[in-house]
């Protein structure tokens, strides 16, 4: 269930919105969202997307043109490209990972699997597997979460020494 938001709450997210160049409704997406980089999302209010969300920028979730309840219902574990475009009454099934570009207008039910181009089709079986970090699951696994914590600690790039 998504707790509603107090008003201090909501000023300091819209706030943080127009800084970073989104536009994302309270209450949208489950707990997990990983935002890749700063930059133009446009997400409905209507539209629920699952946990454990991987989105990157230039992306947009909206309804079908001419209404306004026709819109996305997205799965757990989604990988959303740079670019993709979302619209309509569809269903994404969870662990789908949608590619760069792409324009989906129809539902995928199956899933796992790898989406892509101008409309959206199946072009892999392989999904989001490898693409989304599931932040719901490490806070609640501490030897998952000291993992991740030491696999990013020891494959990080070294800073370059300052002349």
């Amino acid at each position: 269930m998504r707790s509603r938001v107090c008003a201090g709450e909501a000023w300091r997210f819209r706030a943080l919105s127009t800084t970073l160049g989104y536009t994302i409704p309270p209450n949208v997406f489950g707990p997990g969202l990983a935002l890749a980089h700063r930059g133009t999302l446009i997400v409905n209010s209507r539209v629920r997307v699952g946990e454990n969300c991987r989105i990157h920028t230039d992306v947009n979730i909206g309804t079908q043109a001419g209404f306004f309840d026709k819109v996305p219902k997205i799965g757990n574990n989604v990988y959303i490209g740079p670019g993709a475009k979302i619209f309509g009454a569809i269903e994404i099934a969870d662990n789908i990972a949608i590619g760069a570009n792409a324009v989906v207008t129809k539902s995928f039910s199956e899933p796992g699997i790898t989406i892509a181009g101008v409309p959206a089709i199946k072009i892999s079986d392989k999904g989001s597997e490898r693409m989304v970090i599931k932040a719901t699951e490490l806070l609640h696994d501490p030897k998952k979460l000291a993992e991740f914590i030491e696999f990013f600690e020891t494959k990080r790039t070294p800073r370059l020494k300052e002349p």
